[in-house]
Order: C-alpha cells, then sequence, then structure tokens
C-alpha cells in the first residue's frame, strides 16, 4: 500500500483541506481537530450529526489562530457572527491538553425522534474517539464516492485497510498501532459542496460492511507523512 492522499480538518466538522505533507505528534496531524465550535449553552462540540450546516463552511488557519469562511463568502472567527449563522449562541474553542469535547450522536440515525447519547472525547484535540488519531481509508473501500464524505486522514492505494487491523504499521516516518474500525454514522449521507444528500451511503455501509468503513490508528512514534510514501507491516 501506499499514501495517495492526506487530509486535514482543523476545525471539527468543517472541510478539509488536502495536504502533500503532514507532521505528525501524538495526537495525529498536526493542526487536525484542534477547533471546534461550543453551543455555549449545551456545552456540546457541534459535529454535522446535528448542524449539516457545518459542512459548507471552510475553515482558516493563520498563526495558530483559527477564522471560518461562511457560505457568502464572509470569513470571521466572531462568536456573534458564527451564531447569528447557526441560529444557536456558539463560541470557537481551541482545544488544549486539559480540554476535551463533548459528543452526541442519535441512537438511531434513522428515526427523527431518536433519542441523542452524549460522551466526553479525548484531551487536547476535538477529536471524538480517544482509539483514532489517524483514520485511514482504502482506494476499493471509498469506490465511487466522494472522499469528503468519510472524512479520513489517510487515503492508501493497493490494498484493503482491513488488513492493518491489529498490526502495527510504518507510515512514512510514523509508527502506528491499527487498533479499530470506524464506524459510521449520519454524517457520511450529508450533503456537502457539489454533494447532494445521499442516505444510500450509509445503507450501503451498513449492509456490505456490518457499518464500518476506514480504520484507526494510535500513534507510537510521531514523524511525517508524505503522499508516495509506503505503508509496511511492522513484524
Amino acid at each position: 500500500m501506499r499514501v495517495s492522499q492526506l487530509w486535514r480538518y482543523p476545525i471539527k466538522s468543517l472541510a478539509g483541506e488536502p495536504l502533500e505533507r503532514a507532521d505528525v505528534g501524538p495526537l495525529g496531524i498536526s493542526g487536525d481537530r484542534q477547533f471546534g465550535l461550543v453551543d455555549r449553552t449545551t456545552g456540546l462540540v457541534l459535529t454535522a450529526r446535528r448542524v449539516p450546516e457545518l459542512l459548507f463552511a471552510t475553515p482558516t488557519t493563520a498563526g495558530g489562530q483559527a477564522a471560518i469562511e461562511l457560505p457568502d463568502g464572509t470569513v470571521t472567527a466572531d462568536d456573534r457572527a458564527l451564531s447569528e449563522w447557526l441560529g444557536r449562541r456558539v463560541t470557537l474553542a481551541a482545544a488544549t491538553p486539559d480540554r476535551h469535547g463533548t459528543y452526541e450522536i442519535a441512537v438511531d440515525d434513522g428515526d427523527p425522534g431518536s433519542e441523542w447519547i452524549r460522551w466526553d472525547g479525548p484531551d487536547g484535540v476535538f477529536h471524538d474517539s480517544g482509539r483514532t488519531r489517524l483514520s485511514i481509508v482504502a482506494e476499493p473501500a471509498l469506490g465511487d464516492w466522494d472522499v469528503r464524505r468519510f472524512r479520513p486522514n489517510v487515503v492508501v492505494s493497493g490494498g484493503d485497510e482491513r488488513d492493518l487491523l491489529g498490526r502495527q504499521i510504518r507510515i512514512g516516518e510514523v509508527l502506528a498501532d491499527v487498533v479499530k474500525e470506524i464506524d459510521r454514522c449520519v454524517i457520511v449521507t450529508r450533503p456537502q459542496p457539489a454533494l447532494a444528500r445521499d442516505l444510500d451511503v450509509l445503507r450501503t455501509v451498513a449492509r456490505e460492511r456490518s457499518g464500518n468503513l476506514g480504520v484507526g490508528a494510535l500513534v507510537v512514534e510521531p514523524g511525517s507523512i508524505a503522499i508516495g510514501d509506503p505503508v509496511e507491516l511492522v513484524a
């Protein structure tokens, strides 16, 4: 396998940015999920599960600061403007070593009246799983689907990412333990720029892959990853 795409998502659930090379630390790709929009009433970090409008905004980062390009082209980090856009009181927050995000998901994605459950993510980054610092998907798993639906960090060619499960891998300079499959939720069906809503995506993943697509890895040794780097199993 070789790395064919690299992606970073500076602000949780906003559009991603493609990379040619990425520095990877213990928490994953540098700058990945380092900011989030926090609902000031509930304390929840917003995701496209509940707020699909997020997928139509683009993050901008410079000098360690974040701003958001809204669908109308406005670029802002002002909480009032962001609150007006989303119709709820929000603040743009940075992840810190002693701060974790709280998230929610519907128990049944197919039921509009489903109960929603909450959980806490890891400290230091707005990932919603403590067992995924790098998410990896193989090109055959994506098929004809747009990669943006699945929001991976690493796309690989030449194999099946499930063959990496339970193994230690060297990917570029990075040593990582592949510890889990990634279960998919309603986000994969959400509309995005030039992508229509498609409920069939989640149904197909559930039917053909038991609801999982991609694998999650923990970083053992930091380093860099570049497009074209090999992915090797470590004996």
